[in-house]
């Protein structure tokens, strides 16, 4: 199934005058309790410039969720997405909102409960001309069991574009690489320990909210690595919180050896991530 919205717009020589046309959207796609719709705007990313942003939403009825990138202990199936049939289209890079865990009878998974919104860092091969991008995702939703579920969607995507108050939003929960001091958790200090013949990466993370902090670690290409595990070790002033990841069944440690680890820190207050190398030799 494909929606498919083009927009016509006639733009004024001043950027003023650009930025009053209306951001974009298609109509929504829907599937089996869930329904996703493609959008599109000039949205600023925290610390950067304004640029041209789509966007992947997902919205599913209460209780329902979708994954993150890497779904947790308990399954799932992270989102995947396609953009081989667009046109003047460079690259779209997929930006992650900070994930939540979440706890049932299967176990630990990571994602987003009831509505997600992916923003889409687009370039362009030739910024004079519209793109027009053409978007399968595939992805997973999940109220007890993980329903696969799938959506197609088209979108032209004209040089002049409006402000996205959605896409700002969905991009301030993007998390940041360098933490905001005072609001966003940040990764003090890591590592590799092989004392007790079971290795184990150990993460301090300082938070101004330590009762909520969490922490997520993905690996290249989709390798298997245990959710971190909150311990009750805390630093003198009780602003660190200590996790670790169990080394020692089901990973392949000479896979990780050298390749980058990418670390993300979510409390109420903020987000952060940042990218660890283990020596594992």
């Amino acid at each position: 199934m494909k929606a498919l919205v083009c927009l016509f717009l006639v733009c004024g020589s001043t950027a003023a005058l650009c930025e009053t046309a209306t951001p974009l959207a298609t109509d929504w796609v829907e599937g089996f309790n869930n329904k996703a719709r493609l959008l599109a705007g000039h949205a600023t990313p925290a610390g950067e410039q304004k640029g041209t942003f789509a966007g992947i939403e997902i919205a599913m009825p209460e209780g329902w969720k979708t994954y993150w990138r890497v779904p947790g202990d308990a399954g799932g199936v992270p989102p995947e997405f396609d953009w081989s049939g667009s046109e003047n289209l460079a690259s779209a890079e997929v930006l992650y909102p900070a994930p939540h865990r979440s706890t049932d009878k299967a176990g630990d998974s990571v994602g987003y409960k009831n509505r997600v919104l992916f923003p889409v860092r687009l370039t362009a091969k030739d910024e004079t001309k519209p793109i027009v991008v053409k978007s399968r995702i595939d992805y997973g939703v999940c109220k007890d069991i993980c329903i696969p579920a799938e959506a197609k969607l088209e979108l032209e995507i004209p040089n002049a574009l409006g402000n996205s108050p959605d896409l700002d939003e969905a991009l301030a929960k993007v998390p940041v690489g360098k933490p905001r001091a005072g609001v966003d958790p940040a990764l003090e200090t890591w590592r590799l320990d092989k004392a007790s013949g079971k290795p184990k990466l150990v993460l301090t993370v300082a938070s101004a909210s330590t009762k909520d902090v969490d922490v997520f670690v993905a690996a290249p290409g989709g390798a298997y690595l245990p959710l971190p595990q909150r311990t009750d070790a805390k630093d003198a002033n009780g602003a660190n919180v200590e996790f670790n990841v169990d080394l020692s069944d089901g990973v392949d440690l000479d896979a990780l050896n050298g390749n980058p680890l990418t670390v993300t820190m979510v409390d109420s207050k903020g987000q952060s991530e940042t990218t660890i190398k283990l020596d594992t030799k």
